[in-house]
């Protein structure tokens, strides 16, 4: 209505972007942060907004675009530094070094220069509970929430002492669980970030770790501050955070390989030695995800029924790059008659788009099927029973995406890429013994999936064993990697103490 009555208004244009990329209306909010931008060429923040808009709508070169022009009007913007250092990760046009410099450009920028106005946080007494702090905004029905709740139930109460220091302003049945499984619970949503520095000193946290990167509603200035002895990144980012703040990253040797990647990181990597994360089973290690009591069946395989083999990828439109859609487009071509399941397309606009770009390729738009969100995740896991294999994106590919649709019987096709979020997928798929899904350049993925998809007594098989083999794996062990996560902080500890 306001735009409506004054349609030169730059205000009115923003926040009804704002408001339609709520909605999930991601072309249309577009078309609102330009229509403002044309009427106030200078507002950082209207870039800004757009750049994150072009983000979710999968163009992440041009949103590059938008979050410089933001950072040209005002360069005192870690937000906008941030985002912009979180979508090169989707990028395969940029090296690996090119997105760890611009990651080490954000802490000059806003890190560096808060690190020596802080003086050295105190260390807990010898012999007592060492006391660990995570942070993150996605306490809640998330992914990250997925793989860390497991590892909390598991922690040795006896030898660690847990705060959650939360920013996320939602509050549901999972952050009921993860509260319960710390000692302490934090809120710390909206406050200064030397406030939450302070409050973290207070509780004479020794080991503090940051659990969302450059991600959304990140708390990285808080780290700037050093609040505690040791700080950690993990999980939650693919890439280093590029802060001298920042002392260890925790990955494994797959993911990141000694050598290139050391360099690369301003942090200290330490690879685990069964992998970077476990996985959080549906059902059973997630009170509050809607699958409680829900056996969760898998499904017959859908090609014995459909006489076509349906592939299928439920990863956010940003993992979905041009070449990713000519390989994609490749496989549905040598494959007869089959069909591409996909999920996580914020608007049919922007699902239209993409049919368009499978037709540029070849491929009719009824073999190319997009689903909308689903209201429950019970309801979202049993849409993989209408898969039968998975197509794991690049160069940034999917984590838990991929172990539902192995947890659903699903196999998954990746390759193996030049950078942790490229490399992902290998990680998971090696943890659960199905090394020759993994391929290393983008032929022999195409090659893979067309081979795997013409053996449906193997893809039968595996469908049937996929879920045991899941809980058999060390992708699952919750209590085992709470361990090696343990040790990990053990050695951080010591190391910390003989500086």
């Amino acid at each position: 209505m306001a735009a409506g009555l004054d349609p030169k208004h730059a205000g009115v244009r923003l926040y009804l972007g704002h408001s339609l990329e709520r909605l999930g209306q991601i072309d249309d909010a577009v078309e609102q942060y330009l229509a403002s931008l044309r009427l106030e060429p200078r507002n950082a923040r209207a870039y800004l907004l757009l750049g994150g808009a072009l983000v979710k709508a999968g163009h992440a070169a041009e949103a590059d675009l938008a979050f410089a022009k933001s950072l040209e009007i005002d360069p005192e913007q870690p937000t906008a530094r941030s985002r912009r250092v979180a979508a090169m990760n989707y990028r395969s046009d940029l090296t690996p070094r090119q997105v760890a410099d611009a990651h080490r450009d954000w802490d000059r920028w806003h890190g560096a220069p808060l690190f020596p106005t802080w003086p050295p946080a105190a260390r807990s007494r010898e012999g007592g509970k060492l006391r660990v702090g995570y942070v993150s905004p996605n306490f809640h029905r998330h992914s990250v929430a997925h793989f860390l709740l497991p590892v909390l139930r598991w922690h040795d109460k006896a030898a660690f002492e847990i705060f959650l220091y939360a920013e996320n302003a939602a509050d549901d049945d999972t952050t009921k669980a993860l509260r319960a499984a710390a000692d302490h619970w934090r809120l710390i949503h909206g406050e200064r970030s030397e406030d939450v520095a302070a409050q973290i000193r207070a509780d004479g946290i020794d080991i503090l770790v940051d659990l969302a990167g450059h991600t959304g509603d990140n708390r990285l200035l808080v780290f700037a501050r050093k609040p505690a002895p040791v700080q950690v990144s993990w999980l939650g980012y693919p890439q280093t955070t590029g802060m001298r703040a920042m002392d260890y990253r925790l990955s494994d040797a797959i993911t990141e390989p000694p050598g290139e990647a050391d360099e690369l990181s301003a942090e200290t990597v330490v690879r685990l030695p069964r992998g970077f994360h476990c996985f959080g089973r549906p059902g059973e290690d997630l009170p509050g995800d809607g699958c409680e009591g829900d056996p969760l069946e898998i499904g017959p395989l859908p090609a014995a029924a459909n006489g076509y083999v349906t592939f299928g990828s439920f990863n956010t439109v940003q993992k979905m790059p041009p070449a990713l859609v000519r390989a994609w487009a490749a496989i549905l071509r040598a494959t007869p008659g089959s069909r591409l399941l996909l999920k996580s397309y914020p608007d049919d606009v922007i699902a239209r788009r993409f049919r368009d770009l499978f037709a540029a390729e070849g491929i009719e738009p009824a073999r190319v099927e997009f689903l909308h969100m689903t209201e429950s995740r019970t309801e979202h896991l049993r849409l993989y029973n209408r898969m039968d294999i998975a197509l794991d994106p690049f160069p940034y590919n999917g984590t838990t995406t991929t172990c539902e649709a192995l947890w659903m019987g699903v196999p998954v096709v990746t390759l193996r890429g030049d950078r942790h979020a490229a490399r992902v997928g290998a990680s998971l798929l090696t943890r659960m013994d199905l090394g020759d899904w993994i391929t290393h350049d983008e032929q022999s993925y195409i090659n893979k999936a067309i081979e795997r998809a013409a053996d449906l007594p193997g893809l039968t098989q595996l469908r049937t064993t996929l879920r045991l083999r899941m809980r058999r794996s060390p992708l699952c062990d919750a209590a085992g990697f709470a361990r090696d996560l343990e040790d990990a902080f053990r050695e951080m500890w010591r190391h910390s103490l003989a500086r």
